[in-house]
C-alpha cells in the first residue's frame, strides 16, 4: 500500500504530533507518532535529519514513520556549542513574519539578522511592527525600519486597535504557511491569535514595566478554518547565522553594491584607496551601524561556513575508515586472524 502523507504540527522529544494532509482544517485532532531513538528520520537522499513543525511524513499502513518528504522551504538557525549542526525552525513554509516590537525601541540589527535568516529560507520575508497602539510616533519609527529592511514589506499594527490586522490577513490565502520568529515579549502569540481570529495561543500577562511576558515554550503549526496556517516559535534571545552569501547580498543589498564598486576586489574596507564603502561612511551615505552588523554578520557566516566544511571532511573520512575497516575484514575472511 502507498503511504500517506502527514504534516508535522508539533516537534517533541522522541515523538511529533501531526496530521493527514486532507485533515488541516482546524478541526481534527492530531495524532502521535514515535520517532526513532536518535529522533532523526531519513529522507530521500538518506540523510537523517530531525523533523520540525511544518514537514511532511510518510507513514505506512500500520501508523509507522517511514521517511520525511523533501522540503520546500526550511528555516534554520546555527546552534549554539561546538557543533556544526543546524537547527530547523519550520518547514515547508511560505511566509516569514518576522516579528518586532516598537515598545521598547526596535532592535534594528536584530531585524537584519532575522531577515537573513528569512531570505536563506526560501520563503518570503515580511516585517510586521507590533505595540503600535504604546508609541507616540509609530510613523517615523516605521520609517526607520524600512530603511534597513530592503524590498521587504513592513507591517505596523497594534493588536487592540485592530491597526495593519486586515493587511496581514491578506496573506492568508488558503494553503499557505506563514512562521512568527521574534523575540521574547514582541507579541507573536498576540499576533496569531489576532489573526486566526480567536484564542489559538496562550498569552501571559503584562508585566509591572509594561513588557509582555514570554509564554510560547515550543514550536506549533496552527490550521485556520480559511485553509492558510500559521507556526508561533519560542522567542529568540541570540540566533546564530547559517552561512549563505546571496542571503546576506539581499537583506544588505546597499552595502553589497558598495563592495562591488570597490577599487579591489579583496578590499577589507579599513582604508585601501578606492573603497567605496569607506567613502560612503565618510559622506554619511552609509550608517557605521549598518555596516557594523554587515561586517559582524559577514564574520559569522564565514565561520559556520568553516565549523560546516570541517564537519563534512570529518564524516567523509569516518567513512572511509568504516569502508576500508569492512575491506580489511573480508580480505581475512571469517576466524582468520590479524596479521
Amino acid at each position: 500500500m502507498p503511504t500517506d502523507l502527514f504534516r508535522v504540527v508539533r516537534a517533541d522529544r522522541g515523538a511529533v504530533l501531526v496530521l493527514p494532509a486532507d485533515g488541516l482544517d482546524g478541526e481534527h485532532e492530531p495524532r502521535r507518532v514515535v520517532v526513532d531513538r536518535d529522533g532523526l528520520v531519513a529522507g530521500d537522499d538518506g540523510e537523517r535529519v530531525a523533523p520540525t513543525v511544518g514537514d511532511w511524513l510518510r507513514l505506512d499502513e500500520t501508523g509507522a514513520l517511514t521517511s520525511l518528504a523533501p522540503r520546500t522551504t526550511v528555516l534554520v538557525r546555527d546552534t549554539a556549542g561546538a557543533t556544526s549542526r543546524v537547527q530547523a525552525l519550520a518547514a515547508n513554509i511560505d511566509v516569514v513574519l518576522v516579528v518586532e516590537h516598537l515598545e521598547p525601541e526596535p532592535d534594528l540589527g536584530r531585524i537584519e539578522r532575522l531577515l537573513t535568516l528569512a531570505w536563506r529560507s526560501g520563503a518570503t520575508p515580511v516585517v510586521v511592527l507590533t505595540k503600535a497602539d504604546l508609541v507616540p510616533d509609530p510613523e517615523g519609527m516605521t520609517a526607520e525600519v524600512v530603511a534597513v529592511a530592503l524590498a521587504v514589506d513592513v507591517h505596523t499594527v497594534g493588536v487592540p486597535t485592530g491597526r495593519g490586522i486586515d493587511a496581514l490577513r491578506a496573506l492568508l490565502v488558503p494553503g499557505a504557511t506563514l512562521v512568527a520568529v521574534g523575540p521574547s515579549g514582541a507579541g507573536k502569540s498576540t499576533l496569531v491569535n489576532a489573526l486566526a481570529g480567536r484564542e489559538v495561543m496562550e498569552i501571559g500577562e503584562r508585566r509591572a514595566d509594561g513588557r509582555g511576558r514570554h509564554t510560547t515554550t515550543h514550536r506549533e503549526l496552527v490550521p485556520l478554518a480559511g485553509g492558510a496556517m500559521l507556526i508561533d516559535t519560542p522567542g529568540i534571545r541570540g540566533v546564530g547565522v547559517v552561512a549563505d552569501v546571496d542571503a546576506l547580498d539581499t537583506t544588505f543589498a546597499d552595502v553589497a553594491a558598495l563592495a562591488d564598486a570597490c577599487r579591489f576586489a579583496d578590499c577589507h574596507h579599513t582604508g585601501e584607496p578606492g573603497c567605496a564603502i569607506r567613502a560612503a561612511l565618510d559622506s554619511g551615505e552609509l550608517a557605521e551601524r549598518r555596516f557594523d552588523s554587515w561586517r559582524r554578520l559577514a564574520r559569522e557566516a564565514a565561520y559556520q561556513a568553516r565549523r560546516h566544511d570541517a564537519r563534512l571532511r570529518a564524516e567523509e573520512r569516518d567513512r572511509w575508515k568504516k569502508v576500508t575497516k569492512e575491506y580489511q575484514r573480508g580480505l581475512r575472511g571469517p576466524g582468520r586472524p590479524r596479521v
